[in-house]
Parts: C-alpha cells; structure tokens; sequence
C-alpha cells in the first residue's frame, strides 16, 4: 500500500514539474525564438533598405530620429510606395524608450507572424500613411514586445521607420475593449466636420488585456506629429476576420502534439528505468539530454494548440 501511495504521489509531483516547466517555456522558452526570428528581419529590413534606396529620400519635412538603420536627412518621401513585403516579411520597425520597445514589424498577424514579433495588420495602411495603421504584438509570450503597453500615457513618443521613412507619432488615448470591437481599426477623418476632407495618419496598437489572459484588448492610439507630413495610402477595407486572426488554437498541430508527447513520454520512461539500475550522476545527464530538447519540441507544438494570448 505504501508503494502505491508513493508511486501515485511522484507521479503528481512530476506531473506538477512538467506543468511549471511549460508555464517557464510560455513566459521565457518562446522569447528564444522570437530572439532568432528578430536577427533575420533586422537583416531583412536594412537590406530592403538599402536595396530600396530610401536613405536618401526626395522631399524634406524635418530631420530624421534616431531610430537604428541607414542615415537619412528627411523623413518622407514622395516616391511611391514600394510594395509590401510577403506575409511574415519585414515592414517596419517600431521604437518606444519608454517601455524599452526596439522591434521588427511583420506584415500581418496570423499565430505564426506574431511569434516572430510585432505584426502589422495587412489591411491597414503602413504607418506614416494616411489612415489608420494598426500593429498587434504579444504581451506575455514571445519576447512579450507590448508586455508594458499598459505603462504609455498621453504624450509618450513612438517612433517607426518604414521604407518611406521615419515617423513620429504621439500618443493620445488608452483604452479597453472586446476582442471583437474591431471599430479601433476604423481610421480617423482629418476633420470630424468634414469626413470626406481626407484621412488622419493615425497609429493604433493593439495587445491581450489582462496579462496572462485573452479576455480584452489593450489599445493604445497616437497621432502623427503635425509637423510631418502624410503619405498618400491605397484605399484598403479592413476585415474582422483579420482582427481575429491567431487567436484560436490550430487543429493541425494536435497531431505533431500527440506523437511528440509520446516521444517524449518514451524517452522518459527509459530515463527513468536506465537511472533506476545505474544510479549515477552520468547516468543522469546522459538521459537529461535528449528528455530535454523532446520536451521542448512537445512544449512547442502543445503551445500551439492552445489559445493564443497576446
């Protein structure tokens, strides 16, 4: 009977283990990969840069911030808007030293855009043009870029580089809303008097609220400083659909789950038994290895599954 109880009890105490250990890999364990995906876009976007020839732009309006990238003397650019990058690609990147924000900007915010950083919603306009640009980016996970978002107030600077150029925006509200209000994307007239007087450039960011959870929407807005300019945008209808996107967990990863828990669950038990025979500290590592690097596939294809929360 004792045996029983001792048996049961370590198999609650490895379960309660493996648990903490996947709540580790949620908070910091994706910000590694996040990390690697991040030193592959900078690289994307410097040399979308420099191939586009944007250091130089055409027409001046005030001198460039300081955000990192090849020196430019302007901020905008009358040239046309290059085209869009893939879905995933390179589209911006996004800068607030007041909650120590320095990030690559991915066209679009589908689970798989949003693990490798920031994502900009495709049926907005970039930021800098006229309209409303949004960018959706996790809190908790995945390097959590917009972990502190909670933290701007009126005023606080943002500042984005695209291939048009820099842009500063200001921020002007906070706000709390249902995953589904996606009237925070709507964009903004210039004059509220006058609705067909031409679009405001306006920066909408978006992230989960509360922390740990995917119940709200934290948004935060700015507004172009006046003393730029606004580039002309194509007209682009936003989707709710595409507001939602990355929410839900994916069905087609519950099967790479199941085998990979399994593999896992193998390598293991065979831990368990070599250890048990040969007791030794070798012996230990030896088996720590390999349980390690397939508990973290399992953890990886498992955190897939689940809800996504900002």
């Amino acid at each position: 009977m004792r045996r029983v109880i001792g048996a049961i009890g370590r198999t609650f105490i490895t379960v309660g283990i493996l648990i903490l250990l996947f709540v580790a890999y949620q908070l910091w364990g994706t910000g590694i990969y996040t990390a690697r995906e991040q030193d592959q876009l900078e690289q994307q976007f410097n040399a979308a840069l420099r191939s586009e020839g944007r250091a130089a732009p055409t027409s001046t309006t005030t001198p460039t911030t300081t955000l990192p990238g090849p020196t430019a003397t302007t901020t905008t650019t009358t040239e046309p808007a290059p085209p869009p990058p893939p879905e995933g690609g390179a589209v911006a990147r996004i800068r607030i030293l007041k909650i120590g924000v320095d990030a690559i900007v991915v066209n679009g915010v589908s689970r798989d855009d949003l693990r490798r950083g920031p994502g900009h919603y495709p049926n907005t306009p970039l930021p800098g043009q006229e309209g409303n640009s949004a960018i959706a980016g996790h809190r908790t996970t995945y390097g959590a870029p917009f972990g502190n978002l909670d933290q701007l107030a009126p005023d606080d600077l943002i500042e984005v580089r695209t291939l048009q150029g820099n842009f500063r925006f200001r921020v002007t509200e906070q706000r709390i809303v249902a995953p589904s209000d996606v009237s925070v994307l709507d964009p903004t007239p210039k004059s509220p008097d006058n609705p067909s007087g031409g679009l405001a450039a306006t920066l909408t960011l978006t992230t989960c609220n509360p922390k740990y959870s995917a119940s709200q929407r934290l948004v935060i807005k700015a507004d172009l400083e006046p003393d730029q300019v606004a580039l002309p945008a194509p007209k682009r209808k936003v989707s709710p659909a595409i507001a939602e996107a990355g929410l839900s967990g994916e069905a087609g990863s519950k099967l790479p789950t199941l085998v990979s828990g399994l593999v896992a669950l193998l390598i293991g038990a065979l831990w368990w038994l070599f250890f048990h025979r040969h007791p030794r500290w070798t012996t230990w590592i030896i088996g720590a290895i390999p349980f390690a690097i397939a508990l973290f596939i399992f953890y990886s294809y498992l955190e897939r599954v689940l809800p996504a929360n900002y």
